[in-house]
């Protein structure tokens, strides 16, 4: 197992650029009604997998690696050839043992096929034989290259920060295997760490978890995401925010009396040291990471841009449930947001916290379209009958090896 990212298949192979997602997306584009639909899919699943996940006991990290694998199998296959319920339990399945985590396979089909039965999913197809989702496995383990191993950006997320109270998300955030930030860190002299307080660490390993709501985690190294967190962070949270301002205020003044009689420069050097150990320099901790940080601020537009994308997303919740909606750590700051806990961070749960009844009528108000669950299920069950009736033959109007040769003909995606 490898532990340098730099020598990793996950560097190597599977960070991709963002033609080879529009290739991926090539077939499915030309039976679906909307491309912006795709930006929801991304959504809509990877909260599909976080559910399943937890309902499995799964680690944040198991989740995440799950949803690593999903993504990276659907950049090989296309959502109208196959069904995504299949394979997200066997993603699921494959994270648990990647990550020593393991789940029996009986356990992962019976809290698969029940989980998938309930609304708004309602697949009925669901196959209850274990062999069915052991030979998807194979399938999805071939699409892989049998390249298993995934980097997160929450081990960076830990190096970065001071940790004594975070020993949870040290627990959460920890890699298989060892050595991981023992070699030299590329990214950075390794030198200090962020002091942060609970609540703004706790709102950077949200912003992580919500990158995977995106195709952000193919597209750019972990510690780069981890580091985009960070600088979200600062501005989003505002007591970390409020402190950067009232420490750059100082140093305005001092350009300004720039003309006072000058010090000596053992009294400057002494003054500077004292400096250090009162106050953290967060600007020059970001000045001193070797990184660019034109593509960290790139990351995070598109990071906001999926928040205001977000907005438009709503889980098809019960009128008598007490859940929160669907939103984002940029509106949460910016509309107030209570307290998040280490299980909603855990659970890959958004900050945003509001009722079903406010989140609607706030989308009314804005006259935009919501987009739901049910409305993301009918849209793919369109694309898969359109599909069908391309490959279907003429005469008899039976399908003619529709499913990808790869596949078995059992796992092609059915017509709810």
């Amino acid at each position: 197992m490898a532990t340098d990212f730099w020598a990793s298949s996950h560097y190597k192979r599977w960070i991709v650029d963002r033609i080879t997602l529009r290739e991926a997306r090539a077939d499915d584009l030309q039976y679906v009604d909307d491309p912006e639909y795709f930006t929801y899919f991304s959504v809509f699943f990877a909260n599909v997998i976080t559910k399943l996940g937890k309902k499995l006991n799964f680690r944040q990290r198991v989740i995440a690696t799950a949803i690593v694998f999903f993504r990276r199998f659907y950049l090989k296959n296309s959502y109208c050839e196959t069904d995504p319920f299949i394979v997200i339990a066997a993603c699921c399945y494959l994270a648990g043992k990647a990550e020593e985590s393991p789940m029996h396979i009986k356990n992962v089909v019976a809290e698969a096929r029940l989980f998938f039965s309930q609304q708004p999913y309602g697949v009925k197809s669901f196959p209850s034989d274990n062999s069915k989702l052991a030979e998807m496995e194979f399938y999805l383990v071939a699409d892989l290259e049998c390249d298993l191993t995934i980097f997160h950006p929450y081990r960076t997320l830990m190096a970065l920060c001071k940790k004594e109270s975070s020993s949870d998300l040290m627990a959460e955030a920890g890699e298989v295997g060892v050595g991981i930030d023992d070699g030299p860190r590329y990214w950075g002299t390794g030198e200090g760490q962020l002091e942060l307080p609970d609540e703004a660490l706790q709102l950077a390993w949200s912003i992580i978890n919500d990158t995977y709501r995106s195709d952000l985690c193919l597209l750019y190294p972990p510690h780069l995401l981890a580091i985009t967190a960070l600088y979200l962070t600062l501005v989003l949270h505002g007591p970390t925010r409020d402190l950067i301002q009232q420490k750059s205020l100082p140093a305005l003044s001092g350009d300004i009396q720039s003309n006072s009689p000058r010090r000596s420069s053992r009294q400057a050097s002494t003054s500077s040291l004292g400096s250090k150990k009162t106050s953290q320099d967060y600007i020059g901790f970001f000045a001193g990471l070797n990184v660019s940080m034109p593509l960290i601020a790139t990351i995070a537009q598109e990071m906001i841009a999926l928040y205001s994308m977000w907005e438009r997303y709503k889980e098809d919740i019960d009128s008598t449930a007490t859940q929160p909606r669907a939103g984002s750590p940029y509106s949460a700051t910016t509309q107030g947001s209570s307290k998040r806990t280490l299980s909603e961070s855990r659970s890959g749960s958004h900050s945003r916290v509001g009722t079903p009844a406010e989140g609607t009528d706030e989308l009314r108000k804005e006259g935009s379209s919501v987009i739901t669950p049910t409305l993301l299920l009918q849209a793919l069950t369109r694309m898969r009958e359109n599909r069908l009736s391309d490959v279907a033959h003429s005469g008899t109007g039976r399908p003619v090896a529709w499913y990808p040769p790869r596949m078995s003909p059992a796992f092609a995606a059915p017509v709810y």
